[in-house]
């Protein structure tokens, strides 16, 4: 089971990076899409993000656009991508 503490690290990790000021962590769903018709985010919010993971978590991401595609779908999956990172 991923951690809350986890989760809302991630998501003010997503606000505090794309300065999304008007939402607040509580108003981000765990499996809701991030990009598109989820919360909104487009290709530059995604290169952001990646550099702010990589910096926050020491994060090697994937040179596979469909596999990132996978772990920037929703706060769970990138959750699980930190997770996975971690336990080498």
């Amino acid at each position: 089971m991923l951690s809350m503490e986890l989760r809302n690290e991630i998501k003010n990790l997503i606000i505090e990076t794309l300065a999304l000021e008007e939402i607040s962590a509580s108003d981000i769903k765990d499996d809701e899409p991030l990009f598109n018709e989820g919360l909104g985010l487009d290709s530059i919010d995604a290169l952001e993000l990646g550099m702010a993971l990589k910096r926050k978590y020491n994060l090697t991401l994937s040179s596979n656009k469909e596999e990132n595609k996978k772990h920037f779908y929703s706060v769970n999956t990138l959750c699980e991508l930190v997770r996975s990172n971690q336990n080498g």
